[in-house]
This record gives structure tokens, C-alpha cells and sequence, in this order.
């Protein structure tokens, strides 16, 4: 699978060495102001569905909650977990940025967290998102050590997590897979992780009973449970589609996902070569069949887009012109709106509120 960005200039040899500190600096302060921007305690809503668990009887995104149901239902527990799923997310961007073997693959990190990513990265602390990305990254991680068991094994997991892993991480898992394996063994270490997340998909969300008694063991906890995040088990796919608007979710994710695809394959040059990486950039678009939590299925298109040009740039550099046309895309990403959940808005960086909004 040779793209346009595998056949550009000559690979570059960069010296085993740290970042220069200019670009380090650039780093650092891309993450303050990311973390500034959106920084939180875990809302009721993630709390609430880190409650649930495989024991309890629920048949989706249940690992996180079973892994956590010794320790009982207690808030300061879930935030704990919640930041440190956040520690590992980022300890996984450091390590790309620290040992990103050239400038472009630095810069796609950096402005991934200066774009409205970054803040919303830290906005949805305790969300799901974030333990499907660790997972994937780790999965990467045993690919590249040859341990490729472990990597499908990690991405089976990741559907016990949440099922949007079927849309988000497993078509970005597979795009790096056929760079490292042939066809068939691709899709052989792709079968598990499909499979059970095909099968948890076909079983009903939960057992008879189930939603009732969490909604009992959480009456006592010490935070107020989100009874509206419990009633997710309760419907069909057809009842959720009758409380929001698909077409307005797609409205919103559409355009993104023509920028983002489109800005990528002006860097690769459409090719059946590029069809995979771009499929893997686009499908979260699907997710607007899932739920309406349009914001979020943004930032999780925007991710996929910078998590792929990440793996195509590999070791060489952009030419001069393809840092122009990603500049020029990154710009027009930074107009994409992405609202804050429950009330919360980004946070400015200004120190006092414009003369035009406190009227």
C-alpha cells in the first residue's frame, strides 16, 4: 500500500536525538492550553455509566464498569480511573511527539491539541473514548514489537468498552495492520474484535431487571446518578432515533468528513491506495446512526484523520506545498464548533469577558 506521503521526498535521517526545543516548547504549551481550555472533573453522566458491569447483568460497554465494581459505587473512585485513562491518553501523545522521527509527524501532534480537539480531549474526561484510544494505542504498540496476539486481543477488548469501537478504533487499527501484514492475516487478527462486537451489537443491552437495580445501587451513591444515561439500555436502536435528528447530525459530521478526506487526499492523490486510509479517517460519520452526541463524533473524525497522517507520514518529511495545503486545512478545522456536554464551555484565554458579550 504505497501512497503519495510513502513516495515523496527521500526518507529523512534524523539523528537518535530529542526534538529541538523549539518545537518541544510548541508542544508543551499546545498541551496547557489544551488542557486549560477544557479541563473538568468527570461528569455524573461518565460516573454513571462506569457503573455498569458484565456482573450486573449489561451486555455493552460493560469492562470499565466491571474492572471497577469491587471498589463500589463511589464517585472518587470513577474520577481516579477517569484521570488516569487521561494520563495514559496523553503519555501515549508525548511518546508519539518524543519519538515522532520527523518535524511533520511533531506538528501534526501539536496542532491536534491546539485545534478544538485538545480542549475537548480534556472536556470528556471519563468517557469511553478515551480508554478505546489507549487500547488502541497499545495495540499499535505490540504490532510494532511483533506481538500481534496481543494487539487483536486489546482490540477485542475494546468492543467490551464501547461498541462505537466498531467505527472509531478498529478501522484505524486495521489501515495499520495491512502496512505491516499481508491481507489475510490482517483480517484473520480483525475477526475477534469484529466478530464480538457484531455479536454484543445482536444481544439485547441488558437483562431483564438489570437497568432497575443499578438504578437502586446508585441511589445511595455519592454522586447523582444520570437516570437518562441508565435509560440508553432500555431502548431500541429505533426508539433513540425517535428522540433526535439524524440528518442533523449528519449535517454537522458530513462536512468535517469531506474536509478531512478530501484534505487527505490532496496529500496522497486519489488511489485505490488511499481508499483505506480515507475510510478509516471517515467512518465515524456513521456514529450519527448511533446517538446525537454530534460534537463528540467531530472530535472523534478529527482524531482518526490525525492518528492516520500520523502512521502515512512515517519517516519522511513533507514538501513545502503539502505543509501549505495541511496548514490551510488545519486553519478552516479551527472554525469547526464542537460544544461542550452539560452546560461547560471552552474556557478563553483572554482574562477578562469582551465588552461585546457582558452587555
Amino acid at each position: 500500500m504505497t501512497t503519495l506521503l510513502d513516495r515523496g521526498p527521500a526518507p529523512v535521517t534524523v539523528p537518535a536525538k530529542s526534538p529541538r526545543r523549539r518545537v518541544t516548547a510548541l508542544f508543551a504549551l499546545a498541551a496547557g492550553v489544551a488542557a486549560y481550555t477544557g479541563f473538568r472533573l468527570p461528569g455524573e453522566w461518565a460516573a454513571t455509566l462506569q457503573s455498569v458491569s458484565l456482573t450486573g447483568g449489561f451486555h455493552r460497554r460493560f469492562l470499565v464498569g466491571t474492572l471497577l465494581s469491587p471498589f463500589g459505587p463511589g464517585y472518587r473512585v470513577r474520577a481516579v480511573a477517569s484521570f488516569l485513562v487521561l494520563a495514559a491518553f496523553l503519555t501515549a501523545v508525548a511518546i508519539a511527539f518524543f519519538r515522532g522521527r520527523t518535524e511533520s509527524r511533531r506538528l501534526v501532534v501539536v496542532a491536534w491539541l491546539l485545534l478544538p480537539t485538545g480542549g475537548y480531549l480534556f472536556h470528556e474526561v471519563g468517557y469511553f473514548d478515551q480508554v478505546l484510544y489507549v487500547l488502541l494505542f497499545a495495540a499499535l504498540w505490540a504490532s510494532h514489537r511483533n506481538r500481534p496476539v496481543v494487539a487483536s486481543a486489546l482490540m477485542t477488548l475494546s468492543v467490551a468498552v464501547h461498541e462505537i469501537a466498531l467505527l472509531t478504533v478498529l478501522p484505524v487499527f486495521g489501515f495499520a495492520l495491512l502496512r505491516m501484514v499481508p491481507f489475510r492475516r490482517a483480517c484473520v487478527l480483525l475477526a475477534p474484535s469484529a466478530v464480538a462486537g457484531l455479536v454484543l451489537l445482536a444481544l439485547p443491552p441488558a437483562a431483564p431487571g438489570a437497568v432497575d437495580q443499578l438504578r437502586k445501587t446508585l441511589s445511595t451513591a455519592d454522586f447523582p446518578y444520570r437516570a437518562d444515561a441508565l435509560s440508553l439500555f432500555d431502548r431500541t436502536q429505533a426508539q433513540s432515533w425517535q428522540l433526535y435528528s439524524v440528518t442533523n447530525v449528519l449535517l454537522y459530521l458530513v462536512p468535517i468528513a469531506i474536509l478531512l478526506v478530501g484534505g487527505f487526499l490532496v496529500l496522497h492523490r486519489p488511489t485505490l491506495a488511499a481508499a483505506l486510509p480515507a475510510a478509516a479517517i471517515a467512518a465515524p460519520v456513521l456514529l450519527a446512526f448511533a446517538g446525537w452526541d454530534d460534537a463528540r463524533w467531530g472530535f472523534l473524525l478529527v482524531t482518526n484523520f490525525a492518528l492516520v497522517l500520523w502512521l502515512c507520514l512515517g519517516g519522511r518529511e513533507l514538501s513545502l506545498s503539502r505543509v501549505g495545503v495541511l496548514s490551510a486545512l488545519l486553519l478552516v478545522l479551527t472554525h469547526v464548533p464542537m460544544p461542550y456536554f452539560d452546560g461547560c464551555a471552552p474556557r478563553g484565554l483572554t482574562l477578562v469577558t469582551p465588552v461585546e458579550d457582558a452587555r
